[in-house]
């Protein structure tokens, strides 16, 4: 089944936002390389900035369902581990130069608190559910360890621009397992 015109539009903003950058990709760009008329991406988004917020809604939610499938159908004890892995497959599949909420928090700071609000809600986000996915393996006692998660995770989005990918993922893995491992000692 062919996607609708309003997809199609945002798999190609998200790609060109991805790869150019909000600011330097225009409309003219997001519609030549969509194959439609300027009217129809305005039929579809009142402006650059709405059609740039459903872009990070849009990849959020995708995001955000990955890792919940990988937590849904991990075993007992392992469901930050999953999520862990979920980011990294993600991060090769969708995610190859960094993150695309950094580089819009980056670009609309100072020119779009709506954008750059529904950024750091992403960010939010991906902490409540290392949180939760912490509590789910009877870690949350130890003190700040999703937050230390998150971090470790963060800094992996801009590792694989400067080390490469596999060997940001080895790292990631490796300060991960440290970070798991000293918490399930105190536990025990």
């Amino acid at each position: 089944m062919p996607a609708s015109k309003r997809d199609h539009l945002l798999a190609t903003a998200e790609r060109l936002f991805y790869e150019q950058g909000f600011h330097a990709t225009g409309i003219d760009r997001i519609v030549a390389a969509a194959g439609v008329v300027r009217m129809t991406l305005y039929n579809h988004f009142s402006s650059k900035e709405a059609l740039v917020a459903a872009v990070l809604q849009t990849r959020h939610a995708r995001f955000i369902a990955s890792l919940d499938a990988a937590t849904a159908v991990a075993p007992p004890g392992q469901a930050t581990r999953a999520l862990v892995e979920a980011h990294g497959r993600w991060l090769e599949h969708s995610s190859q130069q960094g993150c695309i909420m950094v580089k819009a928090m980056g670009e609309f700071a100072e020119h779009s608190a709506e954008v750059h609000a529904l950024a750091i809600s992403a960010k939010r986000d991906l902490l409540a559910r290392i949180e939760a996915t912490v509590a789910r393996d009877g870690l949350d006692h130890h003190a700040n360890l999703a937050r230390r998660l998150f971090m470790v995770l963060e800094g992996s989005n801009t590792a694989v621009v400067l080390l490469g990918m596999q060997p940001a993922l080895a790292d990631t893995r490796a300060v991960v397992d440290a970070l798991l491992n000293a918490a399930r000692s105190v536990s025990s």
